[in-house]
């Protein structure tokens, strides 16, 4: 088997186009499966042409390795080889958009729009990082096993018909157009159907409409048809702002005043009101008894000191309440609870 590059071994072919050929590799210094892209000129290419267009894509497929979205393969590496370009790229498990129409029809048109849009999101990936895709078809676009809409193919080489290897690239125009080409070959009904205002608008020179395609698009897809800020299918409470609502009761409950809060604060203010009384009431039969025990000693103090009063102390400790704290008493045993605790 051919090992490309000292590290690229090929394995079997998986595609061949006018522009090369695709093969199924493994990298064995990585230990893992590739995809490598073998690049022909296309028939008709002038021979003193070859260089500047292999040139091209190797400066293309280099600055391709950047580009990290995920509806992008992955270019992973380029190595010349036999002086052409070799692209060693992510190998995407799945069905070409080709295949898929061929075997099953045409798309279902939600299905078909959330295609659109992650061709849509790969163009502009490739566009922004100066490796814009040429002559997009449905070979090109993988519908990936992980449900990813993956465009395969970057920096080819490949210009759209009548073009020289070294045309202009194409902008947000030509991409849209290429964009509504594709969809209309996806859905049964380019023309009339739910996606006809998409396809007619991604072909329009306005860039308003375009962006109104785009729209039609992701309410077709299911992006645009919940109502923004709406999650109370997902448990949570809308978010509040001015000029919403009052919400829910329990939302209410940080209102204030007027709401579950202001109410519980209000009957708690009214408890504690409640209890101030008898928390009064309680004092003062505390200085009640306090008054009652000092009187109790005062008088206690004169009859000892009267001649005709009957025995001492004795009569003192066995009639008169015991003073708080004093030995003998409960105090022994509970000192430190009977302090009072703020």
């Amino acid at each position: 088997m051919t090992l490309i590059a000292g590290r690229y071994r090929l394995l079997d072919a998986l595609a061949e186009g006018t522009a090369g050929i695709v093969w199924r590799a493994r990298d064995e210094v990585l230990g893992r499966e590739v995809a490598v892209k073998e690049v022909h000129a296309p028939p008709g290419t002038p021979p003193d042409a070859e260089p500047a267009l292999y040139a091209r894509v190797e400066r293309e497929a280099r600055a391709a390795e950047a580009i990290s979205d995920p509806g992008v393969a992955r270019v992973y590496d380029v190595v010349v080889e036999h002086g052409r370009p070799w692209i060693v790229m992510e190998l995407v498990r799945g069905l070409t958009l080709a295949e898929a129409l061929e075997a099953d029809g045409p798309l279902p048109d939600r299905e078909a729009a959330r295609v659109a849009l992650g061709v849509l999101a790969a163009l502009r990936a490739a566009r922004a990082a100066g490796v814009p895709y040429r002559d997009i078809g449905r070979d090109r676009v993988l519908l990936a096993n992980d449900g990813r809409v993956v465009v395969t193919g970057v920096a080819t080489g490949v210009s759209a018909s009548g073009e020289g290897p070294d045309a202009p690239r194409p902008g947000a125009e030509e991409d849209a157009a290429a964009l509504a080409a594709l969809l209309g070959g996806m859905v049964a009904d380019p023309r009339s159907g739910p996606l006809a205002p998409a396809v007619a608008g991604l072909a329009d020179r306005d860039a308003g409409v375009r962006a109104g395609a785009v729209r039609e698009l992701e309410r077709v897809a299911g992006l645009g048809e919940r109502p923004r800020g709406e999650v109370a299918a997902e448990g949570r409470a809308p978010e509040r702002g001015p000029g919403r609502g009052p919400g829910r009761p329990e939302d209410r409950e940080h209102e204030g005043p007027g709401g579950v809060r202001g109410a519980r604060t209000e009957g708690r203010a009214v408890a504690e009101g409640r209890r101030g009384p008898r928390r009064g009431v309680v004092v003062a039969v505390g200085v009640v008894g306090l008054l009652v025990i000092l009187a109790a000693l005062v008088w206690q103090a004169v009859r000892d000191g009267d001649p005709g009063a009957g025995p001492g102390g004795g009569g003192a400790s066995s009639t008169a309440p015991a003073v708080p704290g004093a030995a003998g008493t409960g105090a022994e045993v509970g000192g430190p609870a009977a302090t009072p605790r703020s």
